[in-house]
């Protein structure tokens, strides 16, 4: 093969090639107001402050704790009182989730609950084994609780009509729908939407936060957010938000409508019905918090609004005869009933559940969490996340 030619450059020719480097360098270090490319971290951190956080007041040494409403008249001498709400930490799992389930708890107990020591409940269709127990015990740092969930709160109910249930679950999978041929997938959606808060190992608790088997949480959190929630009148906190699939849903906005259209006088002044529909109502645009991290009020589930809202759903049967996820059913009950003053967006929160991250887009946030996640790759903005439209509520 013949050699390149080489090219002979002409010496103003080079003088030029020179100066113009340089000059480019001196622009890019040079601090400069309307420069975006001034600073490494403006490319990687879309907001520079951070509207809407939790105050730094709630960012105070957790131990030793108390309970909210306790008598705090005689405290301890040198000993301050801990905000401390009625809450728990929530996981549905079966034994067979028992690796995962035990990665997340140990994040959970590593990234906040170490400092604070709420109670984990664990509940399961079926009992759970004496190994399951044994290694999630192991990783937790407060009391825990095993609970098998009551058949009536799990299996499909009777009344369903089980031969037109089974024709649409067979038609989902043979169109390739995520979870469509799944019948114990409806259990659970049916089980999150309507029955977790009426389990009797939940009953004396007011907040709980769900964790999932295989999330990971990748932000230290050194606040307490049941705290912040019950200080501040908040109902539901979310830090994911994206799209629902139309394909498994397809009547469930139309029984809102007629659900709301009975019962005005529980839909809140301040709804956030904008974030749920771009032309007031007339049509669902699929938005919806992802539920697999939720921090809530289970009074807020089992108050007179919401419970006659599930009710309703759930005597459609859409469950069963659709797809209807906990996610939507949740998110659209809390945004019509609760109110956008009463659903907290937890930036400060890093969390992953595959193949989706939320990662902290303000630097002090992510510096202040130790977060191990790359806020440039968060889900956020991406082109089926929901968030732009949660942050035209907030006024962003």
């Amino acid at each position: 093969m013949s050699p390149i030619p080489r090219t002979r450059f002409s010496r103003p020719v080079l003088i030029v090639v020179f100066v113009s480097i340089a000059l480019l360098s001196i622009f890019l270090i040079t601090p400069h107001p309307y420069n975006p490319v001034s600073s490494v971290s403006s490319l990687i951190f879309p907001h520079t402050n951070s509207p809407h956080a939790v105050p730094q007041s709630y960012y105070d040494d957790p131990e030793p704790y108390g309970t909210i409403g306790a008598d705090t008249s005689t405290p301890t001498p040198g000993q301050p009182i801990r905000r401390r709400a009625n809450a728990t930490l929530l996981m549905l799992a079966r034994n067979s989730d028992v690796d995962e389930a035990a990665r997340s708890v140990r994040e959970m107990e590593d990234r906040f609950n170490h400092k604070y020591g709420y109670p984990w409940v664990f509940l399961n269709e079926q009992p759970f084994s004496d190994d399951f127990k044994r290694r999630v015990s192991n990783v937790v740092s407060g009391p825990v609780h095993f609970g098998q969930i009551p058949e009536e709160h799990w299996y499909q109910p009777s009344w369903i009509n089980e031969t037109r249930a089974t024709e649409e679950r067979d038609k989902m999978e043979e169109e390739g729908v995520i979870y469509g041929g799944s019948l114990s997938y409806r259990n659970m959606c049916r089980f999150n939407s309507g029955f977790f808060y009426r389990h009797p190992l939940v009953q004396n608790f007011r907040y709980y936060w769900r964790v999932e088997p295989g999330v990971h949480f990748r932000c230290d959190v050194n606040f307490d957010p049941f705290a912040y929630m019950h200080e501040n009148n908040k109902t539901y906190g979310f830090t994911i938000t994206m799209y629902e699939f139309q394909r498994t849903i397809e009547t469930l906005w139309s029984t809102v409508q007629d659900f709301i259209t009975e019962h005005p006088e529980y839909v809140a002044v301040n709804s956030a019905m904008n974030f749920l529909s771009d032309n007031g109502g007339t049509d669902y645009n699929l938005c919806h918090f992802w539920s697999n991290f939720e921090i809530a009020d289970m009074d807020f589930w089992r108050g007179e609004a919401y419970t006659a809202f599930f009710d309703y759903l759930d005597s459609h049967g859409g469950f069963y005869y659709e797809r209807w996820g906990d996610a939507p059913v949740h998110s659209i009950g809390a945004a019509l009933f609760a109110g956008k003053d009463r659903i907290q967006f937890f930036r400060e929160i890093g969390y992953e559940h595959a193949p989706y991250t939320h990662c902290p887009a303000e630097e002090d946030l992510w510096k202040q969490g130790r977060c191990s996640c790359e806020p440039s790759q968060s889900f956020d903005y991406d082109g089926y996340s929901c968030l732009p439209r949660w942050d035209r509520i907030e006024g962003r």
